[in-house]
């Protein structure tokens, strides 16, 4: 970190961020501009922002070596900034909020301020320090608390950035959100349509037996078989999808060969959307990964279905993996509409289903997602979205290394 601040770097940025904000725009692209005003100011090897919702954080923009780590749960400890704006906080000191998933080096500290609304805390912002570093002084805090100023500002515009549960009006919005019907939602279209389908060559093969034929027979019975799967998986995740603390059902975790389990799980995948996927990237070896191996199926299920959904029928759908010294990474990257950025979050939630245009053209419960993550953090690892580099989405897990 150098002795003084940019000072040139930070007064070009306040002034882009200050346009930006009082041309009306607000959310997470403005946010992660200010992470990386942050970085470039201070000098350090990255920087990160974590969201504090209710017992827990989460990292929802990050620049530099914390890049990996988006979507990333974290312990929130906010109490040792409530005395002081900023502090400086050694790693292994924060519950594994920031600890051993930084991208390369020896970073052992991390120089953080709280950025808040009103009275209340909505996070925290973070620049990371080399261990050669010396101790960061007082200019460098008071830059990282002006900077906190700004992404308090953003929050105090309740727009365009994932919901926050201890800002009154917006936890109403959550209570009305999951006081939703779910039960009519499910019975209307997804519950429907593997019922309807089952029904009607069940009594296809009762009415029909005879002139069906052997191999009629056996196609109906393989669609039967088919759309059953489809309905108990349906039933697992709304079931699992009941309350926070519900257990979701799997084996038990241990190493395991990540690019064999996505290969078997692309084979129970259905055979059109088996067809789109794009399986270039999954290298022979990697390490192992550490979790349930039998999740994969449901993970991998619940990206590409919707991967499928939000691109045209014409557009590969790529699945790659790879690995770095703490995770092993797989992704599912599409060339659709895009995930708009105030949605990466908000994708994660239970029962949200977009803007009332997405609901119209690719209905459902708005569980896929939320169950994603569940699965994801109950191994330890995490799952992120983001826009893809000329169009589409990139839906990305990590688990940890075997």
């Amino acid at each position: 970190m150098p002795d003084r601040p940019d000072y040139a770097a930070l007064t070009r940025g306040q002034i882009a961020v200050l346009d930006r904000i009082n041309a009306g725009e607000a959310g997470l692209p403005v946010l992660n501009q200010i992470v990386r005003l942050a970085q470039d100011v201070l000098g350090g090897p990255g920087a990160g922002f974590a969201e504090y919702s209710p017992g827990h954080g989460r990292i929802i923009a990050a620049s530099g070596v914390w890049a990996g780590a988006l979507g990333r749960r974290v312990d929130r400890d906010d109490t040792r900034l409530r005395g002081s704006r900023t502090l400086l906080l050694p790693l292994d000191s924060l519950n594994d909020e920031f600890a051993s998933h930084v991208d390369g080096g020896d970073r052992r500290r991390t120089l953080g301020a709280r950025c808040e609304v009103g009275d209340t805390i909505v996070g925290s912002l973070h620049v990371y320090l080399d261990a050669a570093d010396g101790e960061p002084g007082p200019e460098h805090h008071a830059v990282l608390e002006l900077l906190a100023a700004y992404v308090g500002r953003l929050y105090g515009y309740r727009t365009g950035l994932p919901i926050h549960g201890h800002l009154p009006e917006v936890a109403e919005v959550h209570r009305r959100q999951e006081a939703r019907d779910l039960w009519v939602a499910v019975t209307s279209h997804e519950l429907r349509t593997p019922v309807t389908v089952i029904k009607g060559y069940a009594d296809t093969l009762t009415n029909h037996w005879d002139s069906l034929g052997e191999q009629g027979r056996q196609e109906a019975v393989r669609i039967i078989g088919a759309r059953a799967g489809e309905l108990a998986r349906l039933v697992d995740r709304l079931l699992s999808a009941t309350s926070e603390d519900g257990e979701i059902g799997g084996s038990a975790a241990g190493p395991f060969d990540l690019v064999e389990a996505l290969r078997s799980a692309v084979e129970e995948l259905p055979a059109d959307l088996r067809g789109r996927l794009v399986l270039d990237e999954l290298p022979a070896e990697l390490p192992k990964a550490f979790g349930d191996r039998d999740s994969l199926a449901t993970i991998l299920t619940e990206l590409a279905t919707n991967a499928d959904k939000y691109s045209p029928p014409d557009t590969p759908v790529e699945l790659c993996a790879s690995a770095d010294d703490q995770t092993v990474t797989f992704r599912v990257s599409d060339r659709g509409v895009g995930v708009k950025p105030d949605h990466v979050e908000k994708a994660f939630e239970r029962y949200w289903q977009g803007e009332s245009g997405d609901r119209r053209h690719h209905p459902g419960a708005g569980l896929g997602l939320y169950l994603v993550r569940r699965i994801v953090e109950r191994q330890h690892g995490w799952v992120s979205l983001r826009p893809r580099e000329g169009g589409g989405t990139v839906a990305e897990v990590r688990l940890p290394r075997g």
